[in-house]
Parts: structure tokens; sequence; C-alpha cells
């Protein structure tokens, strides 16, 4: 999708959506200059200020386990973000992607972790916002992501982390969705 941005430099603008929603950032939501242009020919169905959940991995090589939340967030038509940080090789990247995510408009986090899993805790440790782990498979898991799904579920008092299936990144989404349904 193209989006053009009467008198603004496209370099303004982002589509993080593959569904028929628009994300434009730095920019004021009520902006009335915008002008739409998709290969198709078809019109955005909405427009946001921005992403409303991030999703986080701790490794570029999880992304294709998430692939069911892009696709449920996308069919919902949720605005979201995506990025890679690992909770034990860049510890103050995932602080302060979580630290600034409400005011850079984020309602949920979804964190997808294999192993001992700690970017979910390590998230919600740095937020208010809701957290959704997504406890994920490794070749390198003895228990097949067992350790994964133990390690989210068992988070200490004051660091809630909601936790899905093994593999179930679009449960994941699904939540987000009716988190975000309530308010």
């Amino acid at each position: 999708m193209v989006v053009r941005l009467a008198g603004c430099k496209p370099a303004h603008a982002r589509v993080l959506s593959r569904s028929n929603t628009v994300c434009v950032f730095g920019l004021p939501a009520s902006l009335a200059c915008l002008v739409f242009a998709r290969p198709d020919g078809n019109m955005p169905t909405a427009v946001t200020a921005g992403p409303l959940v991030g999703v986080l991995v701790g490794s570029e090589s999880d992304r294709e386990r998430m692939q069911g939340a892009f696709d449920e967030l996308d069919k919902q038509g949720i605005a979201y973000e995506f990025d890679v940080r690992s909770a034990h090789r860049q510890p103050e990247a995932v602080a302060d992607y979580c630290r600034t995510a409400r005011e850079r408009g984020l309602k949920v986090l979804i964190c997808g972790a294999g192993l001992s899993a700690a970017l979910p805790g390590v998230a919600a440790a740095h937020t208010d916002l809701p957290v959704i782990g997504v406890p994920l498979r490794s070749t390198l898991s003895v228990l097949d992501g067992v350790d994964a799904l133990l390690a989210i579920a068992q988070m200490p008092p004051g660091v809630p982390v909601a936790a899905v299936g093994v593999d179930n990144a679009r449960n994941a989404a699904a939540l987000a969705a009716r988190i975000l349904s309530i308010g």
C-alpha cells in the first residue's frame, strides 16, 4: 500500500498491517490531508494513529511461529508492530521498548518466547499494559515447549502475564482483540 501525505514527507507514514487499515506515525490522527492509494485501487477501511498491539520475540527465527498472530490481527483489522529484542542479549532495549509502549499508543503486548521464556516476564516488569506470552517450541528444548509454557505461567506476584498454548500465537492475538474490545 502506498501512503501519500499532502505537504508531509512520505517517511512520516508507515503501514504495518496487511489488512485494510493504515497506520500513520508522527502525525495527529485528525490530520485531514491524507490521500491513500492501494495497488488494487481500493481505499483503506480505517486510519489509525498507530499500532495498538506490539508483538515481540527474542530472535528473528521466532517470526515464523508468530505468523498466526499476524494473520489474526490482520483478519480483525487491528494495527500492530513487530520487533525482535532479546531479554537476555538486549535487556535494556526490551526495557526501553516496554517502558515507552503506552506513550507510543500500544494497548497490549504479545511476547513469543521459547526455552526459559524470559521475554514476557521482562516485558511485564517494565509496563502496566497487558502482556500475553506465547510459549514457543525450540529444537534445543528437551520438553518441546512445555518449559516455556511453565516459565510464562509461573510469574511472581505483581508481574502478571497471560499465557496461551504452546505455539498458539493466533490465540494470543484473539485475546488481544478481546482486551482491546473492553477498553
